[in-house]
């Protein structure tokens, strides 16, 4: 399952060693060492939490009260959401289930010890988050432990509690502490971990997680819709919500719910494969191949690609590209090669499809539909000797000819640790550049995040960006407006106090100019945004808060 992983282990250090030799050699330098080899992989692997796989389990519950059993699994979401998002990689909740069932297990299993381990190593995961939690009177208490599975060593447990009402905040405390224990080198602020939800209320977090592991396709639906409707913004549930229409077949509903996901968000490419399936569904080909197309064009994996050929050939357009895309990047699936079939003998290359079918029987020899095409094209026939009488048999039998096949699920997992890996290997490339210049491609990528509300991403690369060139004033300035989006304006204004100390820069004197507009001291803010025009007289953000200030009455000079 996490085969991509182990590849690139043993590419990265080639690759880093590499850039390396290549900076150096044109800085005419001494090469470094190679890395040793000494050290066992496993053991690198543990001493490298952020290289590895976390495997979150569901929460145990020892309230003894039943209707809290949600939490248990609320815990693992917040832990996942909030692993990831600190750089972590986590296995998915659709893996781990999948995990129980291949061992023959329920899904509300409550894995003892030795079972633990068997479903991380099924898993390939390294470290494994198992915790649970109790109640007294109010105050609910969690704790969580960390299994490593290279040394086979449980962790001390971590804790914290706080009021029922504080569940979010509680978990979100814990998902902070147990980074701090994989990785005591991270600097990302517990404040931070505490906003990344934005205004999320906890009713509707509840009615999320209830709606995640209710087992009847109408108390799922009833319950998420409720919690998007208590929380619009809470794209993780909207994402769910389109998932539960989809399972019930209720594909306009779904596609619909698929459409409301913001571009920008984490799951948007999901949330676009599938409103591309259930507008396939319902016979809005060209509204699916686009959709399907936004996905390819940023996560090109072979399922989306070929169902972006297949909605193209549903509209009469000529799907054999993509077909021929999607072989290249998985040669073994027998799908792809019965679609690049159909699509050869809509060309008229009879021996080309054949080669194909020929294929998808290797590898799926019980492929009756395959079969019977087979059969249909090496049927003896009257031999055309013209390029007409070709084309007219070719438009006699295209109505007889087998649909193609969509693929209904794509490995996002695979994806996911793919893109993984593919950031480290950008960070190699960043490593070795200038300290000034890695801090300046870093706080770019703080500024992605930023743009895209990702609050607890942006103040990783800023914190990286500080920690390779301390004295970066645009690095600053983006903890700066992290800190206010984290509504702690204190630390706010001091990062942009500290940013404009090292050189003058737009975004830390609009900070600044929304802190004192916040707190009505207009001549203040007047001042900032008057500067911030002066450096950049045509910036939007700037423009904005001009007339945000002068609405009130204070001319800006």
């Amino acid at each position: 399952m996490f085969r991509i992983r182990r590849l690139l282990r043993v590419f990265l250090p080639a690759f880093f060693l590499f850039s390396s030799l290549f900076v150096q050699a044109q800085q005419g330098s001494t090469p470094p060492e190679a890395p040793s080899d000494a050290q066992p992989a496993a053991a690198r692997d543990a001493s490298q939490p952020q290289g590895s796989l976390l495997l979150v389990l569901p929460f145990e519950n020892h309230t003894g009260q039943p209707n809290l059993d949600w939490i248990g699994s609320g815990a693992a979401d917040i832990f996942n959401r909030r692993l990831d998002a600190a750089g972590f990689l986590t296995i998915t909740r659709d893996d781990r289930l999948y995990a129980l069932d291949r061992l023959g297990l329920p899904l509300n299993f409550r894995p003892s010890r030795a079972t633990t381990i068997r479903i991380a190593q099924l898993l390939d995961a390294d470290f494994v988050i198992i915790g649970d939690y109790t109640l007294t009177g109010t105050q609910l208490a969690a704790s969580a432990r960390i299994l490593n599975l290279h040394q086979l060593t449980l962790s001390p447990p971590i804790t914290e509690q706080a009021g029922l009402n504080g569940i979010l905040d509680t978990f979100n405390r814990l998902a902070w502490d147990v980074a701090r224990k994989l990785d005591p080198t991270y600097s990302v602020a517990e404040q931070t971990f505490l906003a990344a939800d934005g205004p999320l209320r906890p009713d509707a977090f509840e009615n999320y997680i209830r709606g995640m592991i209710a087992e009847a396709p109408s108390d799922r639906i009833t319950h998420l819709r409720e919690s998007v409707r208590l929380s619009p913004g809470f794209t993780p549930a909207l994402l769910e919500l389109g998932r539960a229409y989809f399972a019930n077949q209720d594909y306009d509903d779904a596609a619909t719910a698929f459409g409301q996901m913001p571009r920008d968000d984490p799951r948007a490419l999901e949330a676009d494969f599938y409103r591309g399936l259930s507008l396939f569904y319902t016979g809005k080909y060209l509204l699916a191949q686009d959709a399907f197309a936004f996905v390819a064009s940023q996560l090109p994996l072979p399922e989306v690609i070929n169902n972006e050929g297949v909605a193209a050939s549903r509209r009469g357009r000529d799907g054999t590209a993509f077909f021929r895309q999607a072989i290249a990047s998985d040669p073994r699936d027998a799908d792809y090669h019965f679609n690049l079939a159909i699509a050869l003998r809509k060309h008229n290359d009879i021996p080309g499809a054949i080669s194909e079918l020929e294929t998808d029987l290797k590898l799926h020899p019980q492929d009756a539909e395959a079969q019977t095409f087979l059969a249909a094209l090496q049927k003896p026939g009257p031999q055309l000797t013209t390029a007409a009488a070709t084309s007219a048999q070719s438009a006699a039998t295209d109505e007889s000819l087998p649909l193609e096949r969509i693929k209904r699920t794509y490995n996002e997992t695979e994806f996911r640790q793919a893109a993984y890996e593919m950031e480290q290997l950008q960070e190699a490339r960043i490593a070795v550049l200038p300290p000034e210049q890695r801090a300046q491609r870093l706080v770019a990528s703080g500024d992605q995040f930023l743009r895209r509300g990702l609050i607890l991403e942006a103040e990783r690369e800023y914190q990286a960006a500080l920690k390779a060139y301390p004295l970066s004033a645009l690095a600053h300035a983006g903890l700066a407006q992290v800190r206010e989006r984290s509504f702690d304006l204190r630390a706010a204004r001091a990062e942009a106090q500290q940013s404009l100390q090292l050189a003058s820069n737009v975004p830390a004197y609009l900070v600044l100019a929304r802190l004192d507009l916040h707190a009505n001291q207009l001549s203040a803010a007047a001042s900032e945004v008057g500067h911030a025009l002066k450096l950049e007289p045509a910036n939007a953000d700037a423009l904005g808060m001009k007339h945000a200030v002068e609405a009130k009455g204070q001319q800006v000079p």
